[in-house]
């Protein structure tokens, strides 16, 4: 079988919080189709990477490319016309729309219309229900369904995810990953940063460790051993900018 098509590619990362550095040197892929589970303890800088690559945050070096375009200047809507859409951590609705609201605000600066609302409501029957009411008024679970189906609006290529299972109910979350799972038997390309090591492994196609701001495993979920994530994620036997 031939390897995926690269769809993103980042070089040599720096990135600076004033006169804190919260990465170095990081290099990262992902194939065409692929997902890649982005893992590592709290202050990792996993957040920090896909603010970067969503183009929150300004890197101080290195390269971000996407679909073969240099991206490392672009301001966060032309990386959404793109194809780039983050789902941020936290959610980050607006409480006092609705649900459809909030979804047509994704919709604004969209690459495509491959995501009209109606086929995010049959993705996520979990909101169709609710799409009169208020962002304020909804659950957990169901927060974070329009905060994706926000994100998929964009009709994004690459979709970032950070920490979607944050604070819910272990039901609610399996909930969400069988929307997720449908939305990879569409050809969809993810980088999901998930706290829970095991459904990491379960359902990405590749895993990214970084410690202290450094990645220090990379490669293919399959043949990866939960153990050596584990080492990696705590840095045991591991120099900092030493990659198993």
């Amino acid at each position: 079988m031939s390897e995926p098509e690269t769809l993103l590619e980042v070089t040599g990362l720096d990135v600076r919080y004033g006169d804190f550095q919260a990465l170095f040197g990081v290099d990262l892929q992902v194939g065409q189709g692929r997902a890649l589970a982005l893992v590592g303890a709290n202050g990792a800088g996993k957040t920090t990477l896909l603010r970067t690559i969503a183009g929150v945050l300004a890197c101080a070096a290195g390269r971000i490319r996407y679909g073969g375009t240099d991206l490392t200047s672009a301001p966060p809507h032309q990386r959404i016309r793109r194809g780039v859409a983050l789902v941020p951590e936290g959610r980050r609705l607006f409480p006092s729309l609705t649900v459809e609201e909030n979804l047509l605000l994704g919709a604004a600066a969209a690459a495509g219309r491959d995501w009209p609302l109606d086929r995010i409501y049959d993705a996520f029957p979990l909101i169709a229900r609710r799409r009169r009411h208020r962002a304020s008024a909804l659950s957990g679970g169901e927060q974070q369904a329009v905060a994706i189906g926000r994100a998929l609006a964009a009709s994004p290529a690459l979709l970032l995810l950070d920490e979607i299972s944050l604070g819910l109910a272990p039901a609610v979350v399996d909930d969400l990953y069988v929307m997720l799972a449908g939305l990879r038997e569409g050809g969809a390309t993810l980088v999901l940063v998930e706290q829970d090591l095991r459904r990491a492994l379960a359902v990405c196609d590749d895993l990214t460790c970084l410690l202290e701001g450094r990645v220090v495993l990379a490669g293919p979920t399959a043949g990866t051993r939960r153990e050596d994530v584990i080492a990696a994620y705590f840095g045991v036997g591991t120099a900092p900018g030493e990659k198993r």
